[in-house]
């Protein structure tokens, strides 16, 4: 190679990193204002975000807040409050993470039943949010996790502190997923009767029976669990499921309904 060509070549490289920099330059973003603030000042500001609904900005107020001061008195607040602020942004992982985070690393904080009914909130918004966006699944695909973790959650949390401000509500929450989580059952149980899998519709028919014993759905699951062993050819366990369904439910309408093929579509029955 050349001199005067290495020359041009190393005039060239020094022109484009100049005007990288002076590129970078153009669009640094300045100093961080919040460097100087004190933890009074930053949980201060990030409350105020989450009172003007702010969620993504007290997110970050509050994380500068937990790693600039990860023992001071407000650090356990912010892990909370940023479990509300993902919650209320709809982002049930993030927010389920950071509440689960705080139960692990303070399992007897004065704020636990809040944490616990938070959890149960999170899950339960999950669960019921999670129908407007399942249209054309399979509900042979769908479990009742959520619902499930959900109920666990509130009943830890009523066990643990019945004297609790959130006791009441997450009690009442629970009856209402006693409710949906058997009616999800009944609806599964329908799917597989429809198509033929009587074996699958009997057991979830059954399971609904024994597991949630006062829930409305219990009476579609015993017309289920009928029609589903006439379709194994199993008469005897039929007429006891016919029997059950008589003395519970003398005016019972759910055979007519309870295997229609048209149905509103599944998810409809939680709301």
């Amino acid at each position: 190679m050349s001199t005067s060509f290495s020359r041009l070549l190393a005039s060239g490289l020094l022109v484009i990193a100049a005007l990288v920099a002076g590129g970078c330059g153009t669009t640094r973003i300045g100093p961080d204002e919040t460097l100087s603030w004190t933890p009074e000042k930053l949980y201060a500001e990030a409350r105020e975000e989450l009172r003007s609904g702010n969620w993504a900005s007290a997110v970050k107020l509050l994380e500068k807040l937990e790693a600039r001061y990860p023992f001071g008195r407000f650090a356990q607040q912010a892990q909370l409050d940023i479990a509300w602020a993902y919650y209320r942004e709809n982002d049930q992982g993030n927010a389920l993470a950071s509440v689960d985070r705080f139960i692990r690393q303070y399992p007897n904080h004065a704020a636990l039943d809040y944490a616990l009914y938070l959890k149960g909130l999170i899950n339960f918004n999950e669960n019921r949010g999670l129908f407007a966006r399942l249209g054309g699944q399979d509900l042979a695909e769908r479990d009742l996790k959520a619902a499930r973790e959900s109920f666990d959650t509130f009943k830890q949390l009523i066990s643990r502190f019945p004297d609790s401000r959130y006791a009441a509500d997450a009690k009442a929450r629970m009856g209402y997923l006693v409710n949906s989580m058997a009616s999800g059952e009944v609806a599964i149980a329908r799917y597989y009767f429809t198509r033929g899998a009587y074996v699958a519709s009997a057991n979830r028919a059954k399971a609904v029976v024994e597991q949630y014993p006062q829930a409305p759905a219990v009476e579609d699951a015993l017309v289920i669990m009928a029609r589903s062993y006439e379709g194994l050819g199993l008469p005897e366990l039929r007429d006891g499921a016919q029997r059950v369904l008589t003395l519970n439910f003398p005016e019972s309408t759910a055979p007519a309904r309870a295997l229609s093929a048209r149905q509103a579509r599944w998810w409809q029955i939680w709301k």
